[in-house]
């Protein structure tokens, strides 16, 4: 013990630090939260993947890869589904790989054509399940309007594979002088949402924790091509688009708005959300902006064709419920989104920093 300004000072043991339970540092191992749309799995991304596999491409951040090839332009894209349990209210496994594959193809302003399915099967998983889940995909596919032309199998250890995992990677083509992505968001585009939030996350947990609420909260899980095609195909300037799954509407905009280096100022009263959803968040302590959806997008367009991308998107039955949510107030050098509550006051959006729902998607 030392003396400092006349007061005992406490030893500091040298292998002292601090620490938190809330995963929001450097971690030695993987987390459930590194999958979870937050700050664990962008911080994720940045330091190991885009580390390792740095390129232009990468580096644009979108929901796919838009490759020049022989004159033409072509949209990749893969994800795998992991979700628990395999069966929800408005679809299964199957239906959420081949939609959420379709739509980000169509985030990035291409007309989805061709589809790869990957299946790990766990030992034991009873081929009614399994033949119901390749139904469903199919019966997907076909009302998206693409096909599934190549895939693999693999067969894991009873106990190793939690019944099913799904793979899917997307193939599309995006028309010539189409360019959709984060860096072509301006100050004063208009901010527009396709729909309620949460469902999808909110119908996930209803199941899996057997939890019952007076109307049955189904998943929004839905190809959203054609609405997208909508506005695309009328000729409104359309910046940027991002479906909003894993970390929701909140994640999805933080993430353009980092990418695109501006301040984008939302309206909390305008962002519609099904009151048996937001019942439901309030039970389970969620917030629903941060809860995913599978059938939901935002849309940054121009000012000048904001209202009639509006009527555009209202004028589809998956964008019924469009809305107005916010603008890009400025240039922002690190990329910033704050929301005027529904009290009237303005706060800071921020990323979580751990899960709030895992194995949703």
């Amino acid at each position: 013990m030392t003396l400092r300004d006349g007061h005992a000072a406490m030893p500091e043991p040298e292998d002292f630090v601090l620490s938190c339970p809330i995963p929001i540092r450097e971690y030695p191992q993987v987390l459930l939260a590194h999958g979870g749309g937050g700050k664990l799995m962008h911080a994720l991304i940045e330091k190991m993947f885009l580390a390792a596999f740095e390129n232009p491409l990468l580096a644009t951040r979108h929901d796919g890869a838009v490759v020049d090839l022989n004159g033409g332009r072509i949209a990749l894209t893969t994800d795998s589904y992991v979700v628990r349990p395999l069966f929800f209210p408005g679809g299964n496994i199957g239906t959420l790989a081949v939609n959420g594959t379709v739509n980000d193809l169509a985030m990035c302003g291409a007309r989805p054509l061709f589809l790869t399915a990957g299946f790990i099967l766990e030992e034991g998983l009873p081929m009614e399940t399994l033949w119901r889940v390749v139904r469903s995909m199919q019966e997907a596919a076909a009302a998206a309007g693409v096909q599934i032309v190549t895939g693999d199998t693999k067969v894991v250890d009873k106990g190793k594979g939690d019944g099913l995992f799904v793979n899917t990677a997307g193939l599309g083509v995006v028309p010539p002088g189409r360019v959709i992505a984060p860096d072509r968001v301006r100050p004063g585009d208009a901010v527009l949402l396709s729909g309620d939030v949460g469902r999808h996350g909110m119908a996930i947990m209803a199941v899996r924790e057997g939890l019952t609420f007076e109307s049955e909260i189904d998943s929004d899980c839905a190809p959203l091509v054609e609405p997208v095609m909508a506005l695309l195909d009328a000729g409104v300037e359309v910046h940027c688009l991002r479906d909003l799954t894993r970390g929701g509407l909140a994640s999805g905009v933080i993430e353009i708005a980092q990418a695109a280096g501006v301040h984008v100022a939302l309206d909390e009263r305008a962002i519609p959300v099904r009151q048996d959803v937001r019942g439901a968040c309030e039970v389970l302590g969620l917030d629903p902006l941060y809860v995913a959806n599978e059938g939901r997008f935002v849309a940054f367009v121009a000012p000048a064709d904001a209202e009639r991308a509006l009527q555009l998107l209202r004028g589809h039955p998956l964008g019924a419920g469009a809305s107005l949510i916010g603008r890009v107030a400025e240039s922002h050098p690190h990329g910033l989104v704050t929301m005027t509550t529904e009290i009237g006051a303005t706060r800071v959006v921020d990323m979580l920093s751990g899960e709030q729902l895992p194995r949703i998607c």
